[in-house]
């Protein structure tokens, strides 16, 4: 039998957030630039831990999440999902120095940013160009990832660390 998702909107000031959960683990975030009603679907536990630490992450109150995800594809997806992770709450890294890190190039990066289903929670958003150019495929694109950078720096004590 098939565990059926439950699902939860928040509104946020990126706009709607979507998760997504089944069983017990998230199965994706989605970020929608508009807003609307908050609403959730079903009850699920991990659901419901996913909106109470996005709700305090967007208070200020929380620098990590401690949430049940669904596997990475792959190992190396895996790998690259703990790399932009571990890129620590106000602090950015560029893709050449996250692909370092894992022995990639900075390109499987991009992608791996690209196709990242677990945006905030998995912080894509750290990673930046060192060209100066952004890219962000969640939100409002460019406009959401400088939101989310300016947030954690301010939320951080004003320190933000660009890592080369």
């Amino acid at each position: 039998m098939c565990a059926v998702p439950a699902t939860a909107r928040i509104e946020t000031p990126i706009g709607m957030i979507e998760l997504v959960a089944v069983g017990d683990a998230l199965t994706s975030v989605r970020i929608f630039p508009e807003t609307g009603n908050e609403w959730a679907h079903r009850q699920n536990s991990a659901l419901e831990c996913a909106v109470d630490q996005m709700r305090a992450y967007f208070a200020g109150q929380r620098k990590f999440f401690d949430l049940p995800l669904e596997s990475a594809a792959s190992q190396e997806a895996h790998q690259m999902r703990c790399a932009i992770a571990a890129i620590p709450f106000g602090e950015t890294a560029t893709y050449g120095a996250v692909a370092q890190r894992v022995g990639t190039i900075p390109r499987a990066i991009g992608q791996a940013c690209k196709i990242n289903p677990f945006p905030i929670i998995i912080p894509c958003h750290r990673v930046i160009s060192s060209s100066g150019r952004e890219y962000y495929s969640a939100g409002a694109g460019p406009e959401t990832k400088a939101w989310l950078i300016d947030f954690e720096a301010v939320h951080s004590h004003g320190i933000r660390t660009r890592l080369l």
